[in-house]
């Protein structure tokens, strides 16, 4: 009967979230894996298939030069922060805080004398600051070492073990794909066959082709971001460059981060600032170059992965991101079109097998 096939269909829906709710770590591990499988996939097939001297390399070898090549770019990644991170450092080791406060307490001195010149308070001289330095003392006394570094220790136990998680099941997902996926198809009913092969092929296809616009996109934005913030004499452009384009991969909110990071750098690097027209016009240079980047991500990059490679309108993108965020904040942002786009594909795949296979029509005795 239709009623009892949806019925089974919704309780498989249902039994998968469950499952997906309680046991939230192991579901968001192997979503990131199927995410490294499916960016690594492309380069360890055509690895496995090339051949040297008619000696084809085996797949074994072939995941494992993945790995190292991913394990590179990340090392990379690290190595264009290192010179930031250690000049910040120095930075802040060398600022003298007492002057710094100083120097911050003197509008709070001004707003002090105004209040109490006008009759507006019948506190005495200097309430306000006062006040400041008591709460912040107050706040650095609560702070325990201790703590601190058990928290530091936790998060880095559970990073490590995610790490060493998601490695080991995208490696067999590379490894083993074609016979996993063999015992899958084998699971299928013949009746559910040709609507199960269908949407598995077309979610298959629309996420790689997102995946590959999303490399695509954060080249476009390193490349221009690089090119300008290094044409403008921006200290650390392929490190701001860098930082946007992985940024931009949150939707609407990257930019933004991009641009505050790049300014940050920039004002903090600034050896040769001197005066506030100085510090203005580095900001705007940076904020041009960002422009130029928005632009060209709104009118050309956005279109082209997110209308083209899902086959979604804008509008149903931007609701489908916003709904995202107000479920799970920033990763609800960045998985809200891949999940939109199976839950998408599956169920206009269950329709059409409806009207076209006529797998739920009721069979005749």
């Amino acid at each position: 009967m239709l009623w009892r096939t949806l019925f089974y269909i919704l309780l498989v829906i249902v039994a998968i979230i469950l499952l997906g709710w309680v046991f939230f770590d192991i579901f968001i591990y192997v979503a990131i894996a199927i995410v490294v499988s499916s960016i690594l996939r492309p380069l360890t097939q055509y690895m496995a298939k090339a051949q040297l001297f008619n000696i084809r390399m085996p797949r074994l070898l072939a995941v494992i030069f993945s790995y190292l090549i991913l394990v590179m770019f990340i090392a990379a990644f690290i190595v264009l922060f290192i010179p930031l991170i250690s000049e910040q450092i120095e930075v802040i080791s060398g600022v003298d805080y007492e002057n710094l406060y100083d120097r911050a307490t003197v509008p709070l001195q001004s707003f002090e004398h105004f209040l109490i010149s006008n009759g507006l308070t019948t506190e005495s001289e200097g309430f306000i600051v006062n006040n400041l330095r008591k709460s912040i003392i107050e706040i650095i006394s609560n702070v325990k070492i201790g703590n601190i570094l058990n928290d530091i220790l936790a998060v880095t136990g559970q990073f490590l073990v995610g790490v060493l998680a998601v490695s080991f099941i995208s490696f067999f997902f590379l490894y083993e794909m074609g016979s996993m996926r063999k015992k899958l198809i084998s699971f299928i009913p013949n009746k559910y066959f040709e609507v199960t092969i269908a949407a598995y092929n077309k979610i298959e296809r629309l996420l790689s082709n997102y995946l590959i616009g999303l490399l695509f996109q954060m080249f476009c934005i390193f490349s221009i971001a690089s090119l300008g913030l290094g044409t403008l004499g921006i200290r650390y452009a392929l490190t701001i460059a860098l930082f946007a384009a992985v940024a931009n991969l949150i939707p609407y909110m990257g930019p933004i981060l991009g641009a505050t990071f790049g300014i940050a750098v920039g004002v903090s690097t600034g050896t040769d600032l001197v005066t506030s027209q100085d510090y203005m016009f580095l900001v705007l240079k940076i904020a041009a170059v960002f422009g130029v980047v928005q632009l060209v991500d709104n009118i050309v990059l956005q279109p082209l992965i997110f209308s083209k490679s899902v086959k979604a309108h804008p509008l149903e993108i931007f609701i489908i991101i916003f709904a995202g965020a107000s479920l799970a904040g920033i990763p609800g942002m960045v998985a809200a079109i891949p999940v939109y786009t199976v839950l998408r594909v599956s169920f206009s795949e269950l329709y059409t097998g409806y009207r076209s296979y006529g797998i739920f029509k009721v069979q005749k005795k």
